[in-house]
């Protein structure tokens, strides 16, 4: 492998493979962002500590449109320079509200037909892979604690639980990563 640092090219093989710059990338403008249809995806976050890993989320939320965060409980809110360090500016782009009690805003949430399903291990999860959402349902997914995962008050009023299949020694990932992986795969299962 030969790395052309002034030209952000590497030769890998017999290819030639340029990084691409960031006008490049043809991104949308925020406005146009606001503007967009929204994958219909509404995140819950439940009590969650980090900012980090708040912000990682929001930026997550904004790479794949998803309509909108929760914030609840304990959960920092923006501005906040902890969230933005590693929001990068989607806490401007992804609509977000603030709901105390996430009891509250699921029964609100289910009331509008959103179905709401927990990010958590139970007796009853079904795994990520075996998890299928309906062609053209809303849905909400809620992720607890780092420690003590989702409220206890929030289980029965979920309409399921969805688990993060792992195979090591660990129980948990962190919430940041879990809510990459479950995004993803529902935004490739609704798109």
């Amino acid at each position: 492998m030969i790395i052309f640092a002034e030209q952000n090219y590497l030769l890998t093989g017999t290819y030639l493979m340029k990084k691409l710059s960031l006008s490049e990338l043809n991104r949308i403008t925020p406005e146009e962002y606001k503007r967009s249809n929204k994958t219909p995806i509404i995140v819950i976050l439940d009590n969650i500590r980090s900012m980090h890993n708040i912000g990682s989320v929001f930026r997550t939320a904004d790479a794949f449109i998803l309509e909108k965060i929760y914030l609840c409980g304990i959960t920092a809110t923006p501005p906040n320079k902890e969230i933005h360090k590693t929001a990068l500016g989607a806490t401007d782009t992804v609509d977000w509200e603030y709901v105390e009690d996430v009891s509250t805003l699921v029964n609100s949430l289910k009331e509008k037909h959103i179905r709401c399903y927990l990010i958590e291990q139970t007796d009853q999860s079904v795994l990520l892979q075996d998890f299928h959402p309906s062609q053209g349902e809303k849905i909400a997914i809620i992720f607890g604690n780092e420690v003590f995962g989702i409220s206890d008050s929030v289980l029965p009023l979920a309409d399921g639980a969805i688990e993060i299949p792992q195979l090591g020694t660990k129980h948990s990932l962190n919430i940041s990563v879990a809510a990459g992986i479950t995004i993803w795969d529902i935004f490739n299962k609704i798109k």
